[in-house]
């Protein structure tokens, strides 16, 4: 297809692809491919749901490089020196940076307590006292959006500064993506809505009452600016000759980590990065509804897409393999 009938075929889509609000490609460092659709613009921001663990992994390279986090075995609790551990809990003194990096932290919950943190004063805290357990340290991958949170207090207390105002000044304004802020309500309605509304939204990253930003989703970017992190990852770090973060942390992000079973479609995992191919330089950070930025070191591309809420949707590596990279080989 070119680019008229595949805008065609997205537009007419019934399927996975009819909630595509936004494409953007780079290629050799250029940028190559910008479709929007449903009334969209290059410029609005959408929801990217569980992208924001990849951006969170950025983050904490960020942290790790400024030698605020010692390195990713540096234990959780030191960055929590006030908390008080629950009585009889032994667990969790040995969870480390890296189990959160890579979902292997265990977890006292069966399900993910989303009530009781999403309606607590400090969602931070209250993750925390879920992190241990009875079975220990076993290395299990056990996916938990809420565990990353945690990640978010680590940054911040390591750091001295909040997520948001990090990520402004260290991530994106290097890569010339637009100031991020505070989404600021966290009500119940507020929360549905957030998920469920189609429309653009600026750019905002949702918060708990405490203004610490939700670390597992709720990162709010165009596809533009999604790409731009791709290229950031494809580059190893570096940005118009200045090294954002470190190569050495880029490249230990991306490497498999973990092997996953059949509900993750048997990929590799990083820290919050996914590995889809256990013999090919393609990388990912994949979130609900088709979010995904797309790095595909082999070809020198990286792509950005955007979608409205509609649950799941796991294609969209074999989507952009199928029709957006041939599509990018004729321009």
């Amino acid at each position: 297809m070119n680019r008229e009938e595949f805008h065609r075929f997205v537009s007419k889509s019934t399927g996975n692809e009819s909630n595509i609000c936004q494409i953007y490609a780079y290629k050799d460092g250029k940028a190559v491919y910008d479709d929007c659709w449903h009334g969209f613009t290059t410029t609005d921001a959408v929801n990217i749901n569980s992208v924001t663990k990849g951006v969170m992994a950025l983050l904490a390279g960020i942290a790790i490089d400024k030698g605020c986090i010692q390195s990713v075995d540096q234990k959780v609790l030191d960055f929590f020196p006030d908390y008080t551990v629950k009585r009889g809990e032994k667990t969790i003194y040995d969870v480390t940076v890296k189990h959160l990096l890579t979902m292997t932290a265990p977890y006292k919950f069966r399900s993910e307590p989303w009530k009781k943190v999403c309606t607590s004063q400090d969602w931070t805290l209250t993750v925390l006292d879920f992190l241990g357990g009875r079975k220990g340290i076993t290395g299990e991958f056990k996916y938990a959006t809420l565990g990353i949170q945690i990640l978010a207090g680590v940054i911040e207390n390591a750091t001295g500064e909040k997520c948001i105002d990090l990520a402004n000044r260290e991530l994106f304004a290097p890569l010339g993506i637009a100031e991020h802020v505070i989404h600021g309500d966290s009500s119940k309605e507020d929360q549905f809505d957030f998920f469920m509304n189609k429309n653009p939204r600026k750019n905002e990253w949702y918060s708990d009452p405490q203004g610490s930003v939700t670390a597992g989703w709720g990162l709010c970017m165009s596809a533009c600016d999604m790409a731009k992190l791709g290229e950031l990852v494809l580059n190893e770090g570096l940005c118009d000759g200045k090294q954002i973060i470190s190569k050495n942390y880029i490249c230990e992000m991306i490497a498999p980590h973990l092997k996953l079973g059949e509900r993750f479609g048997f990929m590799n995992y990083g820290y919050l990065w996914y590995k889809p191919f256990d013999d090919r330089e393609v990388y990912a950070a994949i979130g609900d509804s088709g979010n995904i930025i797309y790095v595909n070191k082999e070809k020198n591309v990286s792509v950005g897409m955007t979608g409205t809420f509609k649950p799941r949707i796991f294609d969209r590596v074999d989507f952009i393999e199928g029709s957006i990279l041939p599509m990018l080989e004729t321009i």
